[in-house]
This record gives C-alpha cells, sequence and structure tokens, in this order.
C-alpha cells in the first residue's frame, strides 16, 4: 500500500534491486517474494537484524551502510535495475544530497530506475529532518541523467501524519544513456 501510485514501476520480470534504507525490510521482503534479488542496505545495527529475524530470505543480501557515501556498495561492479529510497532522502542535508546523488546515480543501469519519496510537513522531536523543495530533488537529479517518469504530491495514509499536515512527494527517474 505505501508505493501503490508507483506499483506499475517495479520490475516484472526477476531484477536487481538496491533498497537504501530498508528498515525493517518491509519492502525488501515483499519485492524477494516477487522473485527478485534485493540488496538491503540498512545501518541502524537493530532495525537490520530485526529485519533479518523477521524476513529471512535467501534471495535478500543484508549491508551495514549509509548514505552519503554508501562506502561497502559505491564500488561494486553490478549494476541495478531498481534503486528504491522511501523516507530516507530528506534525512540528508544540502551538502550530503549533492555528496549521495552521484553514487546513487551510479548504482543503476542504464533505463534503470529510482523511485523515492520525500517527507513534508513538520519534524518530529528528536528526528533529523529537512525540507527539500521537490524543484530541488528534480534538478538534482537531472545533472545525472535521472530524468521523471513520475512526480505526485500527497497527504500521508497514517492519521497522526494527516492531523500534523504531512504529505509526501513521490517520484520515478529513470537513468539515461550519456
Amino acid at each position: 500500500d505505501a508505493h501503490r501510485h508507483v506499483l506499475d514501476c517495479f520490475p516484472e520480470n526477476p531484477a536487481e534491486i538496491i533498497d537504501i534504507g530498508s528498515g525493517t525490510g518491509r519492502d525488501a521482503a515483499f519485492l524477494a517474494a516477487q522473485g527478485h534479488r534485493v540488496l538491503a542496505v540498512e545501518p541502524t545495527h537493530a532495525l537490520r537484524n530485526a529485519a533479518m529475524a523477521l524476513h529471512p530470505s535467501s534471495r535478500i543480501e543484508w549491508i551495514d551502510d549509509s548514505l552519503p557515501n554508501l562506502d561497502k556498495i559505491a564500488n561494486r561492479v553490478s549494476k541495478f535495475d531498481l534503486v528504491l529510497m522511501a523516507a530516507v532522502w530528506m534525512h540528508l542535508d544540502q551538502a550530503e544530497r549533492e555528496q549521495a546523488m552521484p553514487i546513487v546515480a551510479s548504482l543503476l543501469k542504464t533505463g534503470g530506475l529510482l523511485i523515492m519519496n520525500l517527507r513534508h510537513g513538520p519534524v518530529p522531536k528528536g528526528r533529523r529532518m529537512f525540507e527539500i523543495p521537490d524543484k530541488e530533488m528534480l534538478e538534482l537529479a537531472g545533472k545525472y541523467r535521472l530524468f521523471p517518469i513520475h512526480q505526485q504530491n500527497e497527504g500521508s495514509i497514517l492519521k497522526r501524519n494527516q492531523d500534523a499536515g504531512v504529505t509526501w512527494s513521490r517520484f520515478v527517474f529513470r537513468k539515461t544513456e550519456p
């Protein structure tokens, strides 16, 4: 349900997917169950271990790495058909976003997709988040041959976020040839 507006962008045939900021592993498990190979990247030890226990699958490789550098995976030879970043990008400040985008783009095969969403609205107490205008996201992605094929703004599905005025921007970018 979290990705209902972009489900038609997920690969139908088995694909190589990286889920950056995989959290509890919900998306990685869903994708693995569809027959995809998933590299689930999560820097938070407690979340990653809980996800591994909750979603054991030979189709998921769990790795401790984080944006903006993705030091452990940035130099892999293999490229991905899909990069998924659900509710991750807004945790990076502007300098970190500018540092991370070329790395994220380099992970994609030509023709591959980047699916991501951005949270807008008040920042919960104790959390590190930044407001990112859609225009900034589009311009930064475009610098690295990532062109939008889908953009949508919507309210939150969670009642507490609705009450707080939280909205989301959803993007799908396709990597083009140089």
